[in-house]
């Protein structure tokens, strides 16, 4: 499909117009625009890369910071925002919040490629696009870096602390509840203990399952933030999985000499990666 069907897809899905950037920033993402033949927003966020300080996951040779998030957060909170702090008001108990949030988002979000939808290989939404989709009519439409983008922004709405987890083709959640039992295998990031793996693409998964293939692939995770980092120097966080299989560790930082590991992310995020569809839990 050629890109302009592509953006009048994407406008038609929001209910918006694609119109010429005449401005830098809005309140919201409303429109889209078309740059050397990639789809950005009114944030500048390109939604139809990874790759880049400004693609959607923020992917360089030394870097990975998912700034799609941060359209939801802070200043530019709004409806995911909301969800999570019912659920924190519902819900007292963290643990059972975590479960409420991650069963709200994976029933409610119905795996669909970008290509099915959008008719383009990638594009992102943020939070507040899919929990209004849902909002409208309890049910979403969205591939892995959606849900997990919601689940990332609810949970820190909520009050507990979420990260997000990426892979060649893939992005999960991870949220923080040391006390939480149920899990396949023990996580740590940047050798904190108690992160919860959270893979809603798949519908019988359950909060604390990890898939199979993350201990095939390499994958570096980063904590969300109310804002954007400032520096792409940061390093992002190790790893740590353990149970079920020997342990593996992977990460990105200076301190691991795996310079270049998050270019080789971002190249397979851009040759397709696994882009078939979700890890999903075998019965």
């Amino acid at each position: 499909m050629k890109l302009n069907n592509t953006l009048l897809l994407i406008a038609l899905f929001l209910g918006t117009a694609v119109v010429a950037p005449t401005i830098a920033m809005a309140s919201s993402s409303a429109n889209f625009f078309d740059r050397n033949g990639h789809v950005h927003d009114d944030w500048g966020v390109f939604r139809t890369r990874a790759n880049g300080v400004d693609g959607f996951l923020g992917i360089t040779s030394t870097s990975f910071d998912p700034i799609i998030v941060y359209e939801s957060l802070g200043d530019n909170a709004d409806i995911a925002w909301k969800l999570g702090e019912e659920f924190a008001q519902r819900y007292p108990d963290e643990n059972q919040r975590a479960q409420k949030i991650f069963q709200f988002v994976r029933d409610r979000v119905r795996y669909t490629s970008d290509s099915d939808q959008f008719g383009t290989e990638e594009f992102a939404q943020n939070a507040d696009e899919v929990a209004e989709a849902i909002s409208a009519k309890q049910l979403a439409r969205g591939d892995c870096e959606d849900s997990a983008t919601l689940l990332a922004v609810m949970y820190k709405a909520a009050g507990l602390r979420s990260a997000m987890v990426v892979m060649p083709g893939h992005v999960a959640t991870l949220v923080h509840l040391p006390d939480y039992r149920r899990v396949s295998r023990k996580l740590t990031l940047d050798g904190e203990e108690g992160w919860v793996w959270a893979e809603a693409t798949g519908v019988t998964n359950a909060l604390g399952w990890v898939p199979g293939a993350a201990m095939d692939e390499a994958m570096s995770a980063r904590e969300v933030t109310a804002s954007r980092l400032t520096s792409q120097d940061h390093s992002v966080a190790e790893v740590n999985l353990t149970g079920g299989t020997p342990s593996r560790r992977y990460g990105a930082s200076p301190n691991t000499g795996t310079v270049g590991f998050l270019g080789s992310i971002g190249l397979l995020w851009m040759v397709g990666g696994r882009r078939g569809g979700p890890p999903r839990r075998r019965r």
